[in-house]
């Protein structure tokens, strides 16, 4: 079959398309027809070597979030599950494929009415998005500050925000995302690529500041975000898209009168990991919630898919299509 070869770190040329062998399910596995594959920010960082997590042994096959239709079962797998149309996490590996093996407790069904690639698109995003707003538990009036709105987790944690009745100041690197942040909801928006943009967000919501900020970001985006936080408001920090987590200490945080919500705060675990993702495609079967798929690239193309994203230059999910 074919696949996407991650053999040494570096640009995105150093994705190639190869051959790997037919995955053959073990105990309690599937073997899904892969129809749609998420790529997210972080396995730019991955595949560049600077990812702010521990770095895998090569050669590998990248890609983590899969959805298709199940084709095979394993032993003690149900034969029942052939012909489902499923979305599952793999174990940070195989996914960039034609046809992948995964474990079939970790399949979740996609709920009807909901398209395929949408599903895919808030796998990892979704459960993300679901779990932030959850901690960050925005009430009505408030004001929310979002990073990277424009993104895939952005993009739903702006429309998160506004069901919960908050004010969103939407911010990113582009007038193009800032723009779909309207769409979707944002009350203000503020290109952070701007000199004085934290003052603009001022002039937005009030000198007081925001109630809560949302940062996916890290690095002096991050931190800026923090300091326009108001007293007895929330800063959850969940990504460093930037490269690196804000650095803001519990003590500061304190100091300020600010909760500092992180980590287990935001997704509990497992099994809490998978209620956020399944809650987030409920969301979306019901209407209440638009994954935007920005663009897809072929298979074959995984290179110029991780070029795009590491450019900026994306709206929303980025995915590839076998």
């Amino acid at each position: 079959m074919r696949a996407i070869w991650l053999r040494e770190f570096g640009g995105p040329e150093v994705l190639v398309p190869g051959e790997a062998p037919e995955p053959r399910p073990g105990q309690g596995q599937v073997v899904i027809e892969v129809a749609a594959i998420g790529v997210p920010f972080i396995e730019t960082q991955v595949r560049s070597g600077s990812a702010p997590v521990p770095l895998p042994t090569l050669p590998i096959i990248p890609g983590n979030g899969v959805g298709g239709t199940v084709i095979e079962t394993g032993p003690g797998a149900d034969p029942a599950l052939v012909g489902r149309t499923v979305v599952t996490s793999l174990k940070g590996s195989g996914g960039y494929a034609e046809r992948v093996a995964a474990d079939a407790g970790g399949l979740i069904a996609v709920p009807p009415g909901l398209d395929l690639a949408d599903a895919v698109a808030l796998l990892a995003d979704g459960r993300t998005a679901m779990g932030v707003i959850r901690a960050a538990a925005p009430r009505p009036g408030e004001w929310v500050l979002v990073e990277a709105a424009g993104g895939g987790v952005g993009s739903l944690l702006v429309q998160l925000a506004v069901n919960a009745g908050a004010q969103v100041v939407a911010v990113a690197g582009s007038r193009r995302k800032l723009g779909l942040a309207a769409d979707l909801g944002a009350k203000a928006t503020v290109r952070y690529t701007e000199d004085g943009w934290d003052d603009r967000v001022r002039e937005a919501v009030g000198d007081a500041g925001v109630d809560v900020a949302l940062d996916g970001v890290g690095g002096a985006i991050g931190r800026a975000a923090f300091e326009l936080v108001a007293p007895r408001g929330r800063f959850v920090m969940f990504g460093a898209a930037g490269g690196t987590m804000t650095r803001v200490t519990e003590a500061e945080a304190s100091g300020r009168g600010v909760d500092l919500v992180t980590g287990a705060r935001i997704l509990r675990s497992p099994a809490d990991i998978r209620a956020m993702a399944e809650a987030a495609l409920a969301e979306a079967a019901a209407g209440r919630l638009r994954p935007v798929v920005g663009q897809t690239f072929p298979l074959e193309r995984a290179a110029a898919a991780h070029a795009a994203i590491q450019s900026r230059t994306t709206l929303g999910k980025t995915l590839l299509i076998p």
